[in-house]
């Protein structure tokens, strides 16, 4: 199955592909029913898996584990995959970009961030020499076959924000990304500098970027927008509310034939989809 040459041809459908951020295999499951490709966002890993914030915590043979249980679910879902800085070194970007094409996923996302490397859209920020951050780009791009790789600054500054969207679009990379983008102005600057290279849009709630919907990012020339907190910030706000009416019923739980409410037996048959998925589809969905 190729995996990446599945994704390049969504993202060069003319209109801006909607990949989904995912946090667990649960809230996969649940995205699954009405997206066709999910991000494997860091911010997301990183407080489920470790309970701690997008500051480096992530050890890469845990994302990996991560991704294969999200194969096996899920054989036809595009799956992007956020490797932060690489894991550091860029042999161990290579090893780790190797392992994730044989275990089925379809593209990664490799940042120019120095540690101690920061959510892309948080204040202090700092990044590698551009050379530095090539010289490593250009390995992982050697050492793929078909898997896709984006190319992720977190430049901050804006002339140098320029200057390294474009360098990037001069190479092998399959798209850019910019993240942390301010304004729509911006976003028209970076297309005009890197051509005819895809472009990626990241928005996340609360964040630094504006809140734009597929068709106008469609209009602005995005090619992929990345969602990457949706359903953690919607659990979060979920299991809160849900534990505060569960201590205001003095711990009487509430009758989902009446409520409508998720009970064990929808949960079930939700679950039961993971297993089945795989017997009768092998090609990726249409949005």
């Amino acid at each position: 199955m190729h995996y990446g040459r599945a994704l390049r041809e969504e993202a060069a459908s003319g209109r801006t592909t909607p990949l989904i951020g995912i946090y667990d295999m649960y809230s996969a499951s649940i995205a699954a029913r009405h997206y066709n490709g999910f991000f494997v966002s860091g911010f997301g890993f990183a407080a489920s898996y470790y309970g701690l914030p997008d500051i480096g915590f992530i050890a890469w043979p845990d994302m990996l584990a991560f991704v294969e249980r999200l194969r096996q679910a899920f054989p036809a879902h595009h799956l992007l995959v956020d490797i932060d800085d690489g894991y550091v070194d860029p042999e161990v970007a290579c090893h780790v970009v190797q392992r994730l094409e044989r275990t089925g996923a379809s593209g990664v996302i490799l940042e120019d961030q120095k540690r101690p490397r920061r959510c892309g859209h948080a204040d202090g920020k700092l990044v590698l020499q551009l050379e530095e951050y090539l010289e490593k780009l250009n390995l992982v791009l050697s050492s793929r076959q078909d898997l896709l790789v984006v190319a992720r600054t977190d430049a901050t500054e804006e002339p140098e924000i320029l200057r390294r969207a474009a360098a990037l679009a001069e190479t092998d990379a399959d798209a850019v990304l910019v993240d942390g983008v301010r304004s729509v102005e911006w976003i028209h600057r970076i297309r005009s500098v890197v051509g005819d290279k895809p472009l990626l849009f990241n928005q996340i709630a609360g964040g630094q970027s504006p809140r734009l919907s597929l068709s106008e990012l469609t209009e602005l020339g995005v090619d992929i927008a990345i969602y990457s907190t949706p359903c953690l910030f919607a659990a979060h706000s979920a299991i809160d509310g849900a534990l505060a009416d569960l201590k205001l019923a003095d711990g009487r739980l509430p009758d989902t034939r009446l409520t409508g409410a998720v009970g064990v037996q929808s949960s079930t048959r939700l679950l039961e989809e993971n297993i089945s998925r795989h017997h009768h589809t092998s090609r990726p969905l249409t949005v």
